[in-house]
């Protein structure tokens, strides 16, 4: 399916403001009301809207320490790489998982309440993740910028 551009539209309006209403985004995009909808079930369909969700303030939710972790498997074979996937995708911690070219094997963004916490959660659960070499923090000092919205 080709984007037009008024789909373009449609998904820059929903990735700035997910829960707005049909009727102001079909004023956002110059469309009917009803031809919105359609349109907006017909990206939806389609997989290119995958999902509606609230974005949480880390700070407020209690988890401001943001760290990335470079991880370096000991091997390289299928079940290896499986074994981590799946227990890494348990951890509440880990936001994210990026199976990586370059010198790590896996990238992770974990959030956690603070040094203390993350040590806790680094003893605890990314130790114990099944074969890992060798693993090193960052921590993030500020975040610059964060979107989610990808470029349309």
């Amino acid at each position: 399916m080709m984007l037009d551009a008024i789909d373009q539209r449609i998904l820059t309006a929903l990735q700035r403001r997910g829960r707005m209403s049909n009727s102001d985004l079909s004023d956002a995009v110059h469309l009917s009301p009803s031809g919105c909808h359609r349109r907006v079930q017909r990206l939806e369909e389609a997989g290119f809207i995958r999902d509606y969700v609230a974005l949480l303030d880390a700070r407020k939710m209690g988890v401001p320490t943001t760290v990335f972790v470079e991880i370096t498997l000991q091997g390289q074979a299928d079940e290896v790489l499986e074994a981590f996937e799946k227990a890494v995708a348990r951890i509440p911690n880990v936001l994210e998982c990026h199976l990586m070219a370059g010198t790590a094997d896996y990238i992770l963004k974990v959030v956690a309440e603070g040094t203390e916490d993350f040590a806790r959660i680094h003893r605890q659960h990314l130790a114990r993740l099944p074969g890992v070499g060798q693993m090193q923090s960052s921590f993030a000092l500020r975040t610059v910028f964060k979107t989610t919205a990808l470029p349309v």
